[in-house]
């Protein structure tokens, strides 16, 4: 840490030039800068996202929902490019005033229900259909429970660790010990858990699932923030095993796939309209 410290001023004032990575986007208030209806597809479910560990996590349960068999889980996946302010359009703060991804259209409904934040999604799917929430109390408690431990957990791991130790400016001790500190912590729990359970609600696999492993699968695998070793990663190995165990289901290995746009383009699928898109509609096909 330098040796000049910072001191708070008695009123805050925004400085558009600071933030990092997402200076461009961030700001101190809500609402839409600009005019623009979201397109809409043929399906009742409408979502609007990009493939962060949040998107992939609604995207992963409409894949299963379908591969369970739930043919009224068929959905229209619009992309929302956050780097250049799509989540501040008009049609997007209209589904989401918080203008984050993902945002979900259920018009289904008569009026449609919209849908922001991605716990209330997949809480709100799960129940529409029937499917990956336990019904016996004591296992539905426990699928909620960690639910939202990840709701809880992740700002830690991607607001706190993700930003001090790979997109802020400038790089400091304090802020990456005390996250990396706490995002250990967690992998602990986590791993301590595992090591007694296949799943995160006991022998059934759940919408805790698939809320968890796009954020603790990705960085426990050295997906995001290149920080595996930093983290001594390999050290939970229970979460290394859930990991792999995961990633081998076909409808995850799709949905991670889904508003995709960076990466391997046989891995991009920007839109997903149909079940055959995953086939004939990645990047790899679209720019031969």
């Amino acid at each position: 840490m330098p040796n000049d410290t910072y001191t708070p001023p008695k009123i805050w004032q925004w400085e558009q030039g600071s933030g990092g990575k997402f200076a461009n986007i961030n700001r101190p208030v809500s609402g839409a800068t600009h005019e623009k209806a979201l397109p809409m597809g043929k399906h009742p479910l409408q979502l609007y996202s990009l493939a962060t560990p949040n998107g992939v996590k609604v995207t992963i349960l409409l894949e299963e929902l379908l591969e369970a068999g739930f043919a009224e889980a068929e959905y229209d996946a619009w992309l929302i490019n956050i780097m250049e302010g799509e989540q501040f359009s008009s049609g997007f703060v209209a589904v989401n005033p918080n203008s984050k991804i993902p945002a979900l259209l259920d018009n289904s409904t008569s009026p449609p229900t919209r849908l922001f934040e991605s716990g209330s999604m997949m809480l709100y799917l799960a129940e529409k259909f029937g499917a990956f929430i336990p019904t016996a109390p004591a296992q539905r408690t426990e699928c909620l429970n960690w639910l939202f431990w990840q709701m809880g957990s992740a700002p830690i791991l991607g607001g706190g660790f993700g930003h001090f130790y790979a997109y802020a400016p400038e790089k400091y001790e304090y802020p990456i010990n005390r996250y990396t500190m706490e995002i250990k912590r967690q992998l602990d729990v986590l791993d301590k858990h595992l090591a007694k359970h296949r799943f995160m609600a006991g022998d059934e696999y759940t919408i805790a699932d698939m809320a968890i492993w796009p954020w603790y699968g990705a960085l426990i695998k050295n997906e995001v923030y290149e920080a595996a070793e930093f983290i001594a990663a390999h050290e939970y190995q229970h979460v290394i095993r859930w990991t792999d165990d995961i990633a081998q289901r076909p409808a995850v290995q799709r949905g991670r796939m889904v508003n995709r746009a960076w990466g391997e383009p046989h891995e991009q699928l920007h839109e997903r309209h149909a079940a055959s898109d995953f086939a004939l509609r990645t990047q790899d096909k679209l720019e031969e």
